[in-house]
This record gives C-alpha cells, structure tokens and sequence, in this order.
C-alpha cells in the first residue's frame, strides 16, 4: 500500500467505493478520471494513461484499491505527505487491539485519532454540559485526557449516548424510555440497545458494534459511532426549509431540483466557494483536507461571514508558518464563538473530518445567505425521510437505479445480474437512455419478486414520478422489514399481533393496520409488555383522547420499542395518524426484534 496516512487512504477509499457501484473492489480504468475529480484532483488524461500501464500489470481493464491508491500517490497534489508527517501522525495516533463483539472478529489492531478524541469530547461538553441529569451525576464534563478514556466510560450505561442522539435529531428518543435509576447490566443494556436502534432510526450505517463494544468502551467503535451521531447532527440541518438563501448557490442553468441531489458536504464546498468569489479571492476548495492546509480559504471565509462588528482582518495571511496562521486564524474562529473540533495541527494536516465538522458547524452559525423568492416546490415528505434515511433525495436519488439495485442485493443476495447495470458516469448524450434501462431492470426484478408494481415503468422512476418512486420504493421497505419474519403477509402479521396479546392477557386487539383504535398507540405499548414482561411503565402511558396525549403515547411506543430491540424507523405521526404502511413496518420489527 502507498506510503500515505492512514486518514487518508481511508478517505480516498470512501470515494473510490462511491463508484465502485457493485461492491466487487474494482472500478474500470475509463472511471479513474472521475474518481481522482471526486478526491478533488484534476490529473491530465495523457499523464493517466501512462500512470495506469504501469499500475495495471494484469492488463485486465480493471483497476483495484491497492492499484488505484498508488496512482493516487504519484498523482495527488496531497501525496507530498513524507516520513517526517507520517511518524508525527503516527504519534498522534492511539491503537487498539480487540475484538468487536458485533463482528467476532478477533486479533485486529484499529487506530483512531487522539485529535478526533479531544474534538469529541469538547463538543459534547459544550452541547450538553447544561444538561441537569448528566452534570448532577458526575457523567459531565468529561476530562480530555485520552489515557483515562472516560469518553468510553461515559459512553458504557447508554444514557450519555441517549441523550445525545435526542441532541443530534430532536425528540427521536422519549426519555421517559430511558433507565436512570437502579443501573444493573440489564438496565444498562436496555439504555444501549435504545441508544443503538435510535442511532440507526436517524442515519447511523451501525455495522460491527454491540451493546457489550459499550460496555467493553472498545475505543475505535464508540468513536465510530459518536462521530456518526455528530456528523448527522450537524449536517441534517442544511436543507433548503431551514436556510431559504440556499438557492443562491445555484450555478447558471440549474434549478431547485439540482440542488436537492446535492450531499450536505457538496452544498458545504459550494458555500465556502461562493463566498471566497464574493470576497474577490480566486481560491476555489474541492476538498475538506489539502486544499485547506494553508488557512487562506478559512481567513477569507471568517472575515466574509462574520459580523461586521468582529472587525476580523487577513493578518494571518501575513505569517509564513503555517502552524502559528492556523492558530491565529482559530483565534478569530474562537471570537465569533466557532472554535469548535479543530486544532492548528488538525488543519495543517488536513484532517478531513475535523475540517468538515469545524465548517459544518460554522455553516450553521453563519450562514451569511439572504433568503430568495422562489414558486420551486422544494418540499419533501415525512414518507420520503423514513423510506430512505441513506441518500439525500429519493426521488431523485433513485434516477439510475442503483440504489434500488444495491437494497435488492442486500434482502436478497445475487438478486441483481451486474453485468445487465449501466454504471456511472454517464455521458451527455444517450445518458438518460441508459438511466431508464437500468430502471426497466429494477421494474422487471421487482416483479420477479412478486411486487406489486401495477403501473409503474422504468422512465416513471428515472423521471422522479413521486407516486411511482415512492410506491416501488414501499414495496421494497416491506420486503426488507418481513425478510425474517416467520408469518410475512399481513394477515400472519395480524395474526400474531391478536395472539401475542391474548397471551399475555392484554385487552387490546387490532383488526388491520387501518384500525382507527392504533391512534393512541395503546395496542403497540400492550404488544411491547407482552414480548418483554413489565417493560412498560403504565404510569406513562394516557387513556385521554387529546392529540397531545396520543403524539406522547406514540412517542413513548416508538422508544420502547427500540429498547427491546426494534430497529423501527417509523415517526410518532404515523402511529398517530395511522399510516397503514408504516404501522405494518412497526409491528413486523416487533416480531424480528434483535435478540428475542
């Protein structure tokens, strides 16, 4: 492997696995341009081509990983990193050897970030430290100090996690579900199993950690995972409903649509360019790491984004050492109260992460976007958000059907035939063609599995027909929540519902996913105390027919649910409003639930 920090392969890696479309380690050697493009590199074609007769020894066409990452070497304006940065980055790194009880997967050595430790832990003594539980009982603030590892220790009852998932998305946990008091290893294992279903309920991808990695505080997995937490917290909020100056962004030609299919980090780059044009500076950033090095971009951004009376200045532009213009830069950072996650040594070195969360959470204190007049429909519904927490348009994110391939693959394995998928990038001309071929083929699999799919075409998906996406798309969320369930319809369903109920004396019953009764979620809070005997507490369940009452008792279903081991993804709306499809989902999770 290159002689480049492991940050950074592991970046490049990321980018790499965005076109590595079917997961099979290679991309074609015509795609290198775009991924090196997606890592923010411009390389000549001619300079490529020789590169790649080099690296590709078996001629095959196709290039690996390990065969990508040294054309990234001896290409990348970042590749400069030599053994001077690599043994101080190696000393600013903590390993760890263990096992994940998740993946039993033993004899691993793992490496974080002490860097990205102390980000975190000062992050979350800002965002929490009024919080009354946590401060009375000695859970905040944490010390910093990485030896001591009190993160992880915090971290090992559930509740510190808890709390900040609820910080992260608001309400997503009814802290009435919460166990804060007589905090024995089962009552701590409820806590992180809440903690961990409501994590993936809000976006985390929660792969290789359990609830004993928390009690265990395995360091690079509870990391992992405050840093997914952390990461939707802060970018959740960039939408156009939140910040109406977006649209400003827009480049000539495009609409309202061209920047819902943008990521937050993308909307991020755009922003931090828009306003480097309109301080007159011909610096443009194409990436969170080396193009940020020098601290020019974040000088003029400050100076442009913070409020007049800051009266912040360029004079660190005036310091050769790029360490000591980091820190001074941080300085002015610190004034207008967005000192937050980096260090001068963070930025100099070009951690990608910390940069993307410093300018993140910039983003959201100054935002500096005048709001625009615009009739363009750019709302997007509860259904959209709870059918797809993985993308960041469904509608539009489904156009080529990958998407709809790679969740095929995963309920199924070896659904989809590769070789029949037209893969990015697609060219001007004869693109879209390509694109509706790709969706016939999702349409003709779908049906293959017996979806109901009447009416629904291939061009429909590909031009963003929204009842044909969402309709196709609620046929394939079934499919997933019913995979393990031992009665599938929804009748069976039904059925087991009644008689789990019945056998735990319960008086609730429901004739369909319809039933109007499901609007006070009392049946969905009976079914949770029959699975798990005297796990609800009927002190806060309400019998009152108020919508206040009934949007607390969705709340708390929802919640302890989760707590018994649920990965539902439902909102307490749907309950409240009795959504059928997305009862159905509910209660199929209840019968799949992790660790019955």
């Amino acid at each position: 492997m290159a002689q480049l920090p492991d940050q950074l392969i592991q970046e490049v890696r990321e980018k790499f696995n965005k076109f590595d479309i079917d997961k099979n380690g290679h991309i074609t050697s015509g795609e290198i341009s775009q991924v090196m493009k997606a890592c923010g590199e411009e390389i000549p074609g001619y300079k490529l081509r020789q590169i790649i007769s080099e690296v590709d020894r078996d001629k095959n066409g196709t290039i690996e990983f390990n065969e990508f990452i040294q054309i990234y070497a001896q290409t990348s304006s970042r590749s400069s990193y030599q053994m001077e940065d690599l043994i101080q980055k190696e000393k600013q790194l903590t390993m760890a050897t263990g096992t994940s009880s998740a993946s039993k997967a033993s004899g691993t050595k793992h490496s974080y970030s002490i860097a990205e430790y102390y980000a975190f832990v000062d992050w979350i003594n800002i965002i929490l430290g009024k919080d009354d539980y946590l401060v009375k009982n000695n859970l905040l603030p944490i010390d910093r100090n990485p030896e001591k590892g009190q993160l992880y220790e915090r971290c090992g009852d559930g509740i510190l996690l808890c709390k900040l998932v609820n910080y992260s998305v608001k309400n997503t946990i009814d802290e009435r579900a919460i166990n804060f008091q007589n905090l024995d290893a089962n009552a701590k294992h409820d806590n992180q199993m809440l903690a961990l279903n409501s994590a993936r309920t809000i976006g985390c991808n929660l792969v290789n950690i359990g609830c004993k990695d928390l009690v265990e505080g395995k360091g690079h997995l509870i990391l992992g995972l405050l840093w997914q937490i952390i990461r939707i917290g802060l970018l959740r909020k960039i939408t156009i409903q939140n910040y109406p100056g977006l649209p400003r962004l827009l480049k000539e030609g495009e609409t309202i649509k061209d920047l819902l299919k943008l990521s937050a980090e993308e909307i991020l780059l755009r922003w931090f360019n828009y306003h480097l044009e309109i301080a007159g500076s011909s610096r443009r950033l194409h990436n969170f790491s080396g193009d940020i090095s020098d601290c020019e971009g974040y000088v003029t951004l400050l100076k442009q984004v913070a409020p007049s009376r800051y009266a912040l200045t360029n004079t660190a532009m005036t310091i050769s050492d790029l360490t000591k213009r980091a820190q001074m830069m941080l300085r002015d950072a610190d004034k207008i109260g967005c000192h937050r996650f980096v260090s001068a040594k963070d930025i100099v070195g070009g951690n990608s992460k910390l940069n993307l969360a410093f300018i993140a959470n910039l983003f959201n204190t100054y935002p500096t976007l005048q709001p625009m007049d615009s009739n363009q429909d750019a709302n997007v519904t509860r259904e959209e958000n709870s059918v797809s927490p993985f993308v960041n348009h469904l509608i539009n994110d489904v156009s080529n059907a990958l998407v709809i391939f790679q969740t095929f693959d995963t309920i199924k394995p070896s659904t989809v035939n590769w070789n029949k998928v037209n893969k990015p990038p697609y060219k001007q001309m004869g693109g879209t063609m390509k694109k509706v071929e790709n969706c016939n083929y999702a349409v003709q699999l779908g049906l293959q599995q017996q979806y109901s799919l009447q009416g629904i075409t291939g061009q429909s998906i590909q031009e963003g027909n929204k009842a044909s996406v969402l309709a196709f798309i609620w046929q394939i969320m079934r499919a997933y929540t019913v995979r393990n369930c031992d009665k599938s319809s929804d009748s069976g369903i039904i059925e087991w519902v009644n008689s789990t109920l019945q056998g735990a004396h319960k008086t609730s019953k429901i004739s369909g996913f319809n039933d109007p009764t499901l609007a006070n979620s009392i049946a969905v809070i009976d079914l949770i105390d029959a699975i798990r005997p005297n796990v609800i507490d009927y002190k806060n369940v309400s019998h009152d027919d108020t919508a206040e009452a009934k949007l607390l008792n969705a709340k708390y279903a929802l919640s302890m649910a989760r707590k018994i081991g649920a990965s539902t993804y439902a909102f307490p709306e749907d309950l409240v409003e009795v959504k059928p499809k997305i009862v159905m989902t509910i209660f199929a999770c209840l019968m799949t639930r992790e660790g019955k």
